[in-house]
C-alpha cells in the first residue's frame, strides 16, 4: 500500500513538473512594428504573455510595408526553421497553408467563441480550408487623410474632401511656404496614395472589379487611365527629400508643423498619441478625398507555424488566445490608432477617429463600400500585389503620362495572375 503510494506521489510529482515545462514554452515572434505607437502595442503583448508564463523572443524586421519580414520569413522557412508566430495577413495566409507551414489552432478559437467574435470579412481571412490558422490582432482603415490645422490656418486652406479640390489647397498650401503632403518615397507607401486615388476616382464598385478580382475589362478602362491622371498631379506637392523615407518620419513632418497633410493608415494615429498630441486640435483625421463613404481594409494578424516542441506548441495557443482578449484588443488598439477585430467592445476609452473608424466600417459593410487594401495585402496574390507596386511607384518617380501607366499596369496584372 505504501509503495504504491509513494509510486502515485512520483506520478504525480512527474505529472505536474512536466505540466508546468509544457506550459512554460517560447514564442519566436516576426514582425515589422518598430515604430514608437507600434512598438508600444508589442510590448504589451509580450507581457501579457510573460504573466502567462510565456517567453517572447522579438524577432524584429523594419520596414513599414513588411517586405523585408517576409523576405527573412520564407529563408527560415525553407531552411526548415520557421518562427513560432509570424505578422502575415491576407491572402498570404491561404499561400503559406497551402504550403502546409501552419498549425491548426481551431481549438482555441472553438474554446472561446471565434467564429461569434469576429465579423466575417475578418475570420474568413484568418482560416485555411475552414480551420483557423491565424489570430486577428486589429482592423485597419487605410484610406485617411492626417491634417494639421495649424498649417492649414496660416495658409488659409481647408481641409479637402475631394480630389479636385486637394490640388486647390495643396497649392495653396505650397505658395504659404509649407509641404503639401508629407510622403515616403517607398513603393509600399507610393502603393498607398495610389490605392486611395483608386478608390476616389473609380469608387468602391471599380475598385473590387479591377484591383480585388482583377477583372481585365475594368483595368482596361478610361477609369484607370484618369486614375493615373489624378495620382500623376500629386507628385507636384512632394518635396525632394522624400525618396527612401520611413512612413513615420512622415508623419512626424505633419506632427512638427513641416506639411500639412499625409495620406496613410490609422497606424499614424499611433505616432500623433506617442508625440502626446490630440484630435482635433493638433491634427485632425478625414477620409482621404471622395471616400468618404468606403473603407479600405487591413487586419493584422498572427500566423502560426507548426512545432514539433511541446511547449511551445502550448504557447502558440496561449498567444492566440491572449491576442483575442478583450483587455488586449482594448489596450493594443487604442496604442495602435486601429480598432478592435473583436465585435460588441466598449469604445468608451477610444477617441473620434476610432469612433469614425468602427462607424465606417459598419456602413460600408453594408452598403458595398468595404473593400480590402490591395496595398497592405489583402486583396489580391502576393505577385499581383507585385505587380501594382512596381507599377505604382514607377510611375510616380518618372514623367510618364497617365496613359503609360495604366497600359503598364493592364499588361503586368495580366502577366502576374
Amino acid at each position: 500500500m505504501k509503495q504504491n503510494m509513494k509510486m502515485t506521489s512520483l506520478a504525480a510529482a512527474a505529472f505536474m513538473a512536466s505540466s508546468t515545462a509544457f506550459s512554460a514554452g517560447e514564442v519566436e515572434v516576426l514582425h515589422w512594428w518598430t515604430s514608437g505607437g507600434e512598438a508600444a502595442s508589442v510590448n504589451y503583448l509580450k507581457d501579457k504573455l510573460d504573466g502567462a508564463g510565456v517567453s517572447w523572443s522579438d524577432f524584429a524586421v523594419a520596414g513599414g510595408g513588411g517586405e523585408n519580414a517576409m523576405t527573412v520569413l520564407k529563408s527560415r522557412a525553407i531552411s526548415g526553421n520557421p518562427p513560432t508566430a509570424a505578422q502575415i495577413k491576407g491572402p498570404s495566409i491561404q499561400e503559406w497553408g497551402d504550403l502546409g507551414f501552419l498549425a491548426d489552432i481551431n481549438g482555441v478559437a472553438k474554446d472561446n467563441n471565434w467564429d461569434g467574435l469576429l465579423p466575417s470579412v475578418v475570420s474568413d481571412v484568418m482560416k485555411h480550408n475552414g480551420n483557423y490558422v491565424a489570430a486577428p490582432v486589429n482592423v485597419h482603415r487605410v484610406n485617411w487623410l492626417w491634417s494639421n490645422p495649424e498649417v492649414f490656418r496660416k495658409s488659409g486652406a481647408t481641409i479637402p474632401t475631394t480630389w479636385d479640390d486637394f490640388m486647390v489647397q495643396a497649392k495653396k498650401i505650397q505658395d504659404a511656404g509649407y509641404i503639401a503632403l508629407a510622403h515616403g518615397g517607398q513603393d509600399w507607401q507610393d502603393a498607398t496614395v495610389f490605392e486611395a486615388v483608386v478608390l476616389g476616382i473609380g469608387g468602391p464598385e471599380y475598385y473590387q472589379k479591377a484591383f480585388v478580382e482583377t477583372d481585365m475589362d475594368a483595368l482596361n478602362s478610361d477609369t484607370t487611365t484618369a486614375v493615373f491622371e489624378t495620382f500623376g498631379k500629386l507628385r507636384q506637392f512632394i518635396d525632394s527629400n522624400s525618396p527612401g523615407r520611413d512612413w513615420n518620419v512622415a508623419t512626424s513632418m505633419v506632427i512638427n508643423g513641416e506639411a500639412a497633410m499625409q495620406i496613410m493608415g490609422d497606424w499614424a494615429k499611433g505616432e500623433f498619441k506617442v508625440a502626446g498630441k490630440s484630435v482635433g486640435t493638433d491634427y485632425t483625421c478625414t477620409a482621404a478625398p471622395d471616400t468618404s463613404g468606403s473603407f479600405t481594409f487591413n487586419v493584422d494578424s498572427f500566423a502560426f507555424f507548426s512545432q514539433s516542441d511541446l511547449g511551445n506548441q502550448q504557447a502558440q495557443k496561449v498567444m492566440a488566445k491572449e491576442i483575442l482578449g478583450s483587455d488586449f484588443q482594448e489596450v493594443f488598439n487604442l496604442n495602435k490608432g486601429s480598432i478592435p477585430a473583436r465585435l460588441g467592445m466598449s469604445r468608451d476609452k477610444f477617441d473620434s477617429c476610432a469612433h469614425d473608424s468602427m462607424d465606417a466600417f459598419i456602413a460600408s459593410s453594408q452598403t458595398g463600400g468595404l473593400v480590402p487594401s490591395f496595398a497592405h495585402g489583402m486583396a489580391v496574390s502576393s505577385a499581383v500585389s507585385g505587380a501594382i507596386y512596381d507599377v505604382a511607384t514607377n510611375f510616380f518617380n518618372s514623367d510618364q503620362s497617365a496613359a503609360e501607366g495604366a497600359s503598364q499596369l493592364v499588361s503586368a496584372v495580366k502577366a502576374a495572375k
